[in-house]
């Protein structure tokens, strides 16, 4: 977490899911279920989060949709739904983050992305979120078979984009995530809303603490 202290942060990153887009299963599964409990207990107990990660880590989603349609034949359509029908499941920009995302656009600091994400299906997403151009890089966990919170995804990110972790600010919705980052000395934000990470950001000294009343470009 941020600790007030003085510092230079040359770079800040961003998480995806959750933080920047609205991805979520349940976009989908409401219209395949008209029963809330049974879609929950469908989504707990057959295309797990741990089921998901694994894509996520690199698996290919051939391979998973055929592993658990073949311990849970009575369900196949509907596992196989979570892959052919998965754009689906893509809900807006959460826009009062891409906000600040183009706010930090006129500022100095560098801006790159970091998330655990199928290699398979991040090509689908990312014509549909204009901002994500705005990025000077992206690291994709599927593309290298790492995910977080793996210390080593990390690491990758500061290599490859040549950054230095205390001047480096990593903000994510998820608090294991946050905490791996600081692992390696990378400055963690725990996201929550758009006032917490304006004052979180304004700690820092990269932008006004107060919301802006603009319209995010994308």
């Amino acid at each position: 977490m941020t600790d007030g202290s003085s510092r230079t942060i040359a770079a800040v990153v961003f998480d995806l899911g959750g933080v920047l887009i609205d991805w979520d299963p349940r976009h989908l599964y409401r219209t395949l279920f008209d029963d809330e409990e049974a879609m929950e207990d469908f989504l707990a107990t057959v295309t797990t989060s741990e089921w998901n990660r694994a894509q996520d880590a690199g698996r290919p989603w051939s391979e998973a949709v055929e592993e658990l349609a073949a311990r849970h034949p009575e369900r196949r359509e509907l596992i196989e739904a979570y892959w052919r029908r998965w754009p689906e499941m893509l809900g807006d920009a959460i826009a009062p983050t891409v906000r600040v995302l183009d706010e930090l656009r006129s500022t100095k600091v560098g801006l790159y992305a970091l998330s655990n994400w199928s290699a398979e299906t991040f090509p689908v997403a990312r014509p549909r979120y204009p901002f994500l151009e705005w990025f000077d890089g992206i690291v994709i966990s599927g593309q290298e078979r790492l995910i977080k919170p793996d210390p080593r995804i990390f690491r990758t990110l500061i290599d490859r984009y040549g950054l230095v972790p205390g001047e480096t600010a990593f903000i994510d919705d998820q608090a294991t995530n946050v905490e791996a980052a600081e692992a390696v000395g990378i400055v963690g934000i725990r996201f929550v809303d758009e006032a917490g990470l304006r004052q979180d950001l304004a700690a820092l000294g990269l932008l006004d603490g107060a919301a802006s009343g603009g319209s995010p470009a994308g």
